[in-house]
């Protein structure tokens, strides 16, 4: 990814945050996908996961080149120390894809959200790039999942026969009184938060068969738990409705109980998973109008973030959450020059 460097003008607080948190996630999910791709044996998702691996690379050197050009210190991120591509696989084939779906659609969120804010050209072409990028591999992925038969579909509903206008405020009813049918939206979100917690919840298996700590195996066993109950909240209010979930994925972990990921990767992993659920529900949460919907979501956010915090906390234990980018401390550089 060749990029022409501005030099012109310095990084705001948007385009640091951005490419920094670009750098820390490409530099992480490319030690999952070597590992991956060492193990993959389908010829078609190896492919797949070839184009994935190349792509996290790309990205990874293309903030490298801008923080090297801007004389900005260059992030820890994850490396080689991080993964053991000999360890046996963790997942079989098939995960792979719902893997890199779940983490392409991560991906899309941050470089939609920062092209907007960027202002220098040359840290737009890059986020341009990024986004044309994924776009790309969500597609590849997407078809694949539907060749192989894996893909599971949003449920169909019926077309509407006119365009019509709320006119009763009981179509915010959720509890009691006239409850109405899910809306598309509602659907749509409840959909996509099923599938996500149907893959988190696989993830989390892998990870407490194969951590090392036993903060960190307690750590994953809770998450499994706190991605079963979200699984199953979001699916019966589907089900309630006669409207299908996408199935639990739990056979597709082996019994492998040898570490490919240091505990490190793997806590920062789920760390950065349910952050990103977080959006996920926050964005439902917009798009639900139906009371019990928005009450159910504004639940598990809490339980989400209270999770989050955790395992914060288990990184700043052990020294390994790295800082991202901050404003001056304007008190301490106060204090600082009284005591000189």
């Amino acid at each position: 990814m060749k990029i022409e460097l501005n030099t012109n003008k310095k990084l705001n607080s948007a385009e640091q945050a951005k490419l920094w948190a670009t750098y820390m996630g490409n530099s992480m999910a490319s030690c999952v996908l070597s590992h991956m791709l060492h193990h993959v044996e389908d010829q078609e998702i190896k492919k797949v996961v070839e184009n994935a691996l190349i792509l996290t690379e790309q990205f990874v050197q293309g903030v490298k080149d801008l923080f090297i050009q801007e004389h900005y210190p260059l992030p820890i991120g994850f490396t080689q120390d991080d993964v053991n591509v000999r360890a046996p696989r963790l997942f079989a084939d098939e995960f792979y894809l719902y893997y890199l779906r779940y983490t392409s659609k991560a991906a899309l969120s941050i470089y939609g959200i920062a092209l907007p804010l960027m202002t220098r050209p040359d840290i737009r072409v890059f986020f341009t790039q990024c986004l044309n990028s994924t776009t790309k591999l969500i597609n590849q992925v997407n078809e694949m999942l539907s060749k192989k038969g894996f893909v599971a579909e949003a449920p169909y509903i019926p077309y509407p026969s006119q365009v019509d206008f709320i006119k009763k405020q009981s179509y915010l009813n959720g509890f009691l009184g006239d409850v109405r049918p899910l809306q598309a939206l509602e659907i749509t979100h409840l959909f996509d938060n099923i599938e996500n917690n149907a893959i988190s919840k696989c993830i989390l298996i892998g990870f407490s068969q194969v951590a090392q700590l036993d903060q960190a195996k307690s750590f994953f066993l809770r998450g499994k738990q706190i991605a079963a109950k979200h699984y199953d909240i979001c699916s019966k209010m589907l089900e309630k409705e006669n409207l299908s979930s996408p199935s639990i994925l739990d056979p597709l972990v082996t019994t492998s109980t040898i570490p490919p990921f240091s505990d490190k990767l793997m806590l920062a992993h789920k760390l950065d998973m349910f952050s990103m659920r977080i959006r996920g529900y926050g964005n439902a949460l917009a798009f639900s109008a139906r009371h019990d919907v928005t009450a159910a979501y504004g639940r598990l956010l809490l339980e989400v973030g209270n999770y989050v915090e955790d395992g914060a906390n288990i990184l700043i234990d052990h020294g390994w959450l790295e800082q991202p980018p901050q404003a001056a401390d304007r008190e301490a550089l106060a204090s600082v020059g009284r005591h000189e």
